[in-house]
């Protein structure tokens, strides 16, 4: 993947441990890894699974985008609570996708802040926080992706090294 200056590619590596169960771990070795699974009977629910991190992710960025709006309009929040829903449906073809996306963020400000003006800084973040939310936004958008399949490295007893990656699918 080719990257500009004003841009940097984020990496997960993932490795299988057993049936749906995935250990993943970011390119900054001091974050910890994270396990995730399927619920049974494909997995044994050792972690969220794909689409709750989906929406994990989702619901971390808007939180986070609204916060920092917040912040830099001096609007002092004592707490932020953040739902997001993903609702899972068949699709056309009949397969498992996510068919909406749907969060509820709950601030709390902190007590003793002028109100009128609190309420006009809180309606102007409301109106942009979401359009500086990388995850969301991309997702709303669409975000192109180009996946391949490499062919599994020959065994070692037919004599030759990996065999070239060869798209099976995109």
């Amino acid at each position: 993947m080719s990257v500009s200056d004003d841009e940097k590619v984020v990496t997960a590596h993932l490795q299988r441990e057993e049936a749906f169960r995935l250990n993943v771990r970011f390119e900054n070795e001091d974050l910890p890894g994270l396990i995730v699974d399927e619920p049974p009977p494909l997995g044994g629910a050792a972690g969220p699974t794909g689409v709750q991190l989906l929406a994990s992710a989702v619901g971390t960025c808007l939180s986070q985008s609204l916060l920092f709006c917040l912040q830099r309009s001096r609007v002092e929040v004592a707490s932020l609570e953040t739902e997001v829903e993903a609702k899972v449906g068949r699709n056309e073809e009949g397969r498992l996708r996510v068919l909406a996306i749907r969060a509820r963020l709950s601030p709390v400000l902190q007590d003793g802040q002028d109100g009128e003006v609190v309420r006009r800084r809180l309606d102007r973040c409301k109106g942009l926080f979401e359009q500086f939310c990388t995850v969301a936004e991309s997702i709303r958008q669409g975000v192109p992706m180009d996946v391949s399949v490499e062919d599994p490295s020959p065994a070692p007893d037919d004599g030759g090294g990996p065999r070239p990656t060869r798209r099976l699918f995109v």
